[in-house]
């Protein structure tokens, strides 16, 4: 039947997984469209090598999306399950559900625009308020489709709901229906020059950074902009102490001839809308059901609080525009270096990419990327900072990431300061994990500034004024590439040319004739229409946060047509050409790869070679001149290339 009305999704796709009590985990699936779970056994300890099915399956309705399409966000508290989902077969009623339950189930308003319009639930996490338990709530991130003012146009906003766990419904209103339900939106933009504000308003992931102070919790949400004309990524940090007062602030209301929204000015009943029972602020009232009913007809009217939540800044903390990929995914570790204290970013993006973002002072952020084996589109992080490990996981597995990368620094001081990753430092010998509580001297860690002239002194900062020269050959009236590639993506690329018959060493490459052939990219110089002129010494300089090396020397030799003409003569005999030429001129003339694959060629033939002569030294000779049987001899060369076809030489 699955299959007759679906061609995808008929398999048993796992959507809810939450540990139910110590042993067990509770389990729900999509099942082919008929949502089932069940309880697994994992075992007392992580010894233990449990992990098998301990009842029989049940149905997963208001458990688990029908769909697996349809994300479904759940939290286990005190074995009773919240879930965020669609819960009918043709996913229209969406839901923030609570089930798994001795009390009676409840449920947000069936049906009612006001309270939920076609939402994609993103994350769900019990947040507490003050020091009473029973004032914690739990709040459901997601994204929603809501009208204009017109009542035309759909525009896609990000919410944030929050709902008493202990909430069991009204007494005569809103029967098994949330009576402390209330949302926000949240807001993540860019503000322009022109005073316009461009919209990020896509919810992908969120991530909460705990504190000492529960107030103090910072919300760290990943958005992407809907716009057919702006396409991009955005990182917003968003205070709790700052939800809360959105949440006791003023109410939504719809007034007037065309129903604008404004903020409630009339009485507002006690208690006030979304506090829940049993609290510090409602300490005489046990439950929901001795709300008064004035509260709990407020609560269905207006359910949105009128003030939208802004992030800290009023900014992004990230912001990614006219790139080929977008963030999905999010993960903050709060980082203790010798000069503060850091807040380091991994974040997802489509590409199947992790990003790992440094966050500096005065808006600025520093980026190193980590390639995985498989990429796939959406990827789902699980952080332990104890353990300093990254879990990643997509469609193909799960990949354990380390926190700290130091190595991939290299092995010079100036690369490990410049790095300015608060979990490396440098040791005097190379650049290693930092830890706070270390009282060596000789470790060197500069987060703030990444000064490697300050930090660096004694440790060898000559030996970046030189560069090894390599030698690169060019045919005139064709195209030549200088390869750079500098250690940091944030380095500045200066190419400087020093000419044989300039008197002065170093000089700019603006001069004329040739910057309209030149193109600059981040991997090297394009030189188009190679002319004799070109040639010279290229210096490829690389300036960092004001420290400046020499990354590579290229000295550039332009072959003229008929020398091209000589060597792709097919008249003259196989490399006859060669034998006036050097060795090493020879293999410059080729690129690096084409090089590697001469030697491994030549050196093959030569044992060959020595093959054949020691074979020939152990047979008698035979009488008479000897004469090579080249067609014997043909097949030989044939299979031994063979076995080495990557190797081959490249025709000229």
């Amino acid at each position: 039947m699955c299959l007759f009305v679906y061609q995808h999704g008929c398999g048993n796709f796992i959507r809810v997984v939450q540990p139910y009590n110590r042993t067990h985990l509770f389990m729900c699936g999509s099942g082919a469209y008929s949502p089932v779970c069940v309880y697994i056994n994992r075992g007392r300890r992580p010894e233990e090598q449990v992990f098998h099915i301990d009842s029989k399956t049940e149905s997963g309705k208001g458990r688990c999306s029908f769909n697996p399409q349809v994300n479904t966000v759940s939290v286990m508290l005190n074995q009773e399950l919240f879930s965020g989902m669609y819960i009918d077969f043709m996913g229209t009623d969406a839901a923030i559900f609570r089930s798994l339950t001795k009390r009676n189930a409840v449920r947000t308003d069936q049906h009612n625009s006001k309270w939920l319009s076609e939402p994609i639930f993103i994350d769900a996490h019990l947040i507490p308020d003050g020091m009473d338990p029973n004032d914690a709530k739990l709040y459901f991130f997601f994204r929603e489709r809501l009208t204009d003012n017109n009542g035309n146009t759909k525009n896609i906003h990000t919410m944030v709901a929050r709902v008493c766990p202990n909430d069991i419904g009204g007494q005569r209103s809103l029967v098994n229906k949330w009576t402390t339900f209330l949302k926000a939106r949240m807001v993540c933009s860019v503000l322009e020059e022109d005073g316009t504000e461009t919209h990020f308003d896509e919810l992908e992931n969120v991530f909460l950074l705990e504190t000492d102070q529960p107030k103090s919790l910072l919300v760290f949400g990943v958005f992407t902009s809907t716009s057919s004309v702006f396409k991009g990524s955005a990182v917003c940090v968003y205070n709790m102490a700052d939800i809360l007062t959105v949440f006791n602030g003023p109410f939504a209301h719809r007034e007037g001839p065309n129903f604008q929204w404004v903020a409630f000015q009339g009485r507002i009943p006690y208690p006030r809308p979304g506090t829940c029972p049993g609290g510090a602020f409602t300490p005489d009232i046990q439950t929901t059901k001795e709300f008064p009913d004035d509260v709990v007809t407020f609560v269905r009217n207006h359910p949105v609080m009128f003030n939208p939540i802004y992030p800290v800044g009023r900014r992004p903390l990230v912001v990614r525009t006219n790139a080929d990929y977008k963030y999905t995914s999010v993960a903050v570790d709060q980082v203790m270096a010798a000069d503060g204290i850091y807040q380091v970013l991994f974040l997802g993006t489509d590409k199947g990419t992790v990003q790992k973002v440094i966050v500096l002072p005065s808006n600025h952020s520093l980026h190193e990327d980590l390639i995985l084996e498989e990429q796939t589109g959406r990827l789902t992080f699980e952080l332990f900072t104890l353990q300093q490990q990254l879990y990643v996981s997509s469609e193909y597995g799960v990949s354990q990431v380390s926190l700290h990368r130091c190595h991939a620094y290299g092995s010079a001081c100036a690369d490990c300061c410049l790095a300015r990753d608060p979990y490396c430092a440098w040791d005097g010998l190379s650049c290693s994990r930092f830890y706070p509580t270390g009282k060596r001297r000789s470790r060197r860690q500069d987060i703030m500034h990444g000064n490697p002239l300050t930090q660096c002194r004694g440790f060898n900062l000559k030996a970046y004024r030189n560069a090894v020269e390599m030698t690169q050959y060019g045919v005139k009236n064709n195209t030549t590439f200088l390869e750079c590639l500098p250690k940091s993506p944030q380095a500045s690329i200066r190419w400087l040319i020093q000419r044989d018959n300039d008197r002065r060493k170093e000089v700019s490459l603006t001069f004329r004739g040739l910057s309209d052939r030149v193109v600059s990219t981040e991997h090297g110089l394009l030189i188009r229409s190679v002319q004799l002129s070109d040639q010279g010494l290229y210096y490829c300089l690389t300036t960092e946060n004001g420290f400046k090396r020499t990354v590579a020397k290229i000295r550039l030799r332009v072959l003229s047509e008929a020398m091209v003409s000589m060597l792709t003569d097919k008249q003259q005999s196989p490399w006859a050409w060669a034998s006036s030429l050097h060795p090493k001129v020879l293999l410059a003339a080729f690129s690096p790869a084409e090089s590697l694959a001469v030697q491994q060629y030549c050196k093959e033939r030569k044992e060959l070679q020595n093959l054949q002569q020691r074979q020939q030294q152990h047979q008698p000779q035979p009488p008479g001149p000897l004469r090579g049987d080249l067609a014997k001899l043909k097949p030989l060369l044939d299979r031994r290339k063979s076995r080495n076809r990557r190797n081959h030489l490249p025709e000229v």
